[in-house]
C-alpha cells in the first residue's frame, strides 16, 4: 500500500502568481527543478504540453540527463505526428533514459489551440483519432515484424520499429472527463488522471472509468487512478490559510473579471474549457471549501484553467486529506506549488514522507493484504522504489 507522487517541472520559473523570471528555455532552472524534485523523493515529473511551448521531448532529455532515477511523464497530443513515428521517438527515449518514461497522453480541449499546430479536427474527431492513435502505438511497440494498418485516421503498409522500450511498452496516463474520454482511457490507460474535486464526485468519476474499462474487458481494479491538486502549506492550518488567500489575491489581481488571463493562464477562450474544466467551477459554485481541506477559490480565479483547485493546510492536516483520496481508490498523486521549485522542496520536506509513513504503517499492520499494482507490471516508476503502488 504506497502512492505514486508526480511532480510537475517547466523550463522557466513561472506560475499564476508571478510573471517569467528569465527565459523561456532556462538550462538552469530546468536542471535545478527536475533534481528538486528527485530530491525531494516525486517518483515522476509531469512535463506538459502546450501549442506554445517548449518540446517536451528536449524537456524530458535535458531533464534525464541531469537526473539519476527521477521518472518522467511526458503529455503527448495525437494528430501531429504520425503514431509510427511516435512509437519509435518514445522508444528511443525511453531506452537512453532507462526505462524511465511514461507518456500522457492529451486529445485536446480547445478547438483554438489545437489550430494553432494545423489540427481542425473536432473534439469527437480527436478523441476516434487518440484511439486508433494508441492502437498503432502499442501494435509497433509488440510486432515483431512489419504491420499495414486501414483505418479512419491513419493508413500504412510494412511499418517496423527496431527499437523498443526498455519493457516493451511504456505505461500510459490519459486524462479527461467526458463520456469520449471514458470510453477511450477505459481500453487504452493504465492510469487514468483526474483533476481534484471533491471526494464524492471524485468516487463518481472512478466508477465510471472502472466501467469503462470492464466494458472493454479490463479487470477494473488493474487501472490506476490519478488526482491532482495543488497543495498550500503553512506551519499551522491557519497560517496556511492566511497563505492560501494572499495567494488568491494575486491571481485575482493578475486575471479579468471573467477569471482567465489568456496569456498566461490558459491559452485559449474560457468558452472552450474542457469538461473537467466546467466540473471544477461547478464545484466551487456549491461552495469554496469540501471535505477536509479542498478549497476551490484557485479554480474560479483561474477559470480552472489546467489542475487549480488546491488543498489549504498544515502538512499533516494536507497528509490526511490526501489519504482520504488514497482510501477512496486513488493510486497516483500529481501535485504542484503555486512557487514552483520552493514549493517542490517543500513538499519533498514536510509532506510526501507523512502520507508514506502512514501507508507503510498501514501496510505493516495488515501483512499479506497488498493492493493490487496496476503500474508495476508496466514497468511504470522504474525511477524510483517508491513508485509501485
Amino acid at each position: 500500500m504506497t502512492v505514486e507522487f508526480i511532480g510537475m517541472i517547466r523550463t522557466a520559473d513561472a506560475s499564476e502568481i508571478r510573471p517569467p523570471r528569465g527565459p523561456e528555455i532556462d538550462p538552469g532552472y530546468t536542471r535545478e527543478f527536475a533534481r528538486a524534485h528527485e530530491e525531494a523523493g516525486f517518483d515522476r515529473v509531469l512535463i506538459g504540453y502546450h501549442s506554445w511551448d517548449a518540446d517536451g521531448f528536449s524537456v524530458a532529455s535535458y531533464a534525464a540527463a541531469h537526473t539519476d532515477r527521477l521518472g518522467l511523464l511526458l503529455a503527448h497530443r495525437p494528430g501531429f505526428v504520425s503514431p509510427t513515428l511516435a512509437a519509435r521517438k518514445l522508444a528511443t527515449l525511453d531506452r537512453f533514459t532507462g526505462g524511465r518514461l511514461a507518456l500522457h497522453v492529451i486529445s485536446g480541449a480547445s478547438d483554438t489551440e489545437q489550430r494553432r499546430d494545423g489540427d481542425y479536427a473536432g473534439k469527437p474527431e480527436r478523441y476516434r483519432r487518440t484511439d486508433e492513435y494508441l492502437e498503432i502505438v502499442r501494435r509497433v511497440w509488440a510486432a515483431e515484424g512489419p504491420i499495414d494498418h486501414g483505418g479512419e485516421f491513419y493508413r500504412f503498409e510494412g511499418a517496423h520499429s527496431k527499437v523498443k522500450p526498455v519493457r516493451g511498452r511504456l505505461p500510459i496516463y490519459f486524462g479527461g472527463s467526458s463520456a469520449d474520454a471514458y470510453r477511450v482511457g477505459g481500453r487504452h490507460a493504465d492510469v487514468y488522471a483526474l483533476w481534484g474535486e471533491p471526494l464524492a464526485e471524485t468516487a463518481e468519476q472512478i466508477a465510471s472509468v472502472r466501467a469503462s474499462a470492464a466494458a472493454h474487458g479490463r479487470d477494473p481494479g488493474e487501472l490506476g487512478i490519478s488526482v491532482s491538486f495543488r497543495p498550500i502549506l503553512g506551519r499551522t492550518d491557519e497560517e496556511a490559510w492566511e497563505r492560501a488567500h494572499g495567494i488568491l489575491a494575486t491571481i485575482e489581481g493578475r486575471t479579468s473579471p471573467t477569471g482567465r488571463d489568456g496569456a498566461m493562464l490558459s491559452g485559449y477562450p474560457a468558452d472552450e474549457r474542457g469538461v473537467g474544466s466546467h466540473r471544477l467551477l461547478a464545484a466551487a459554485d456549491k461552495s469554496e471549501r469540501h471535505d477536509r481541506a479542498l478549497w476551490t477559490a484557485t479554480a474560479r480565479a483561474t477559470g480552472a484553467a489546467g489542475n487549480s483547485t488546491a488543498l489549504v493546510g498544515s502538512p499533516e492536516t494536507v497528509a490526511q486529506a490526501l489519504l482520504d483520496y488514497i482510501d477512496i481508490g486513488v493510486t497516483t498523486i500529481l501535485i504542484r506549488g503555486y512557487e514552483p521549485l520552493e514549493d517542490a522542496v517543500d513538499y519533498g520536506r514536510r509532506l510526501l514522507p507523512l502520507v508514506r509513513s502512514e501507508l507503510a504503517a498501514r501496510e505493516a499492520s495488515r501483512p499479506g493484504d497488498s493492493r493490487n499494482d496496476p503500474l508495476q507490471s508496466t514497468g511504470a516508476g522504474a525511477g524510483s522504489e517508491t513508485a509501485a503502488r
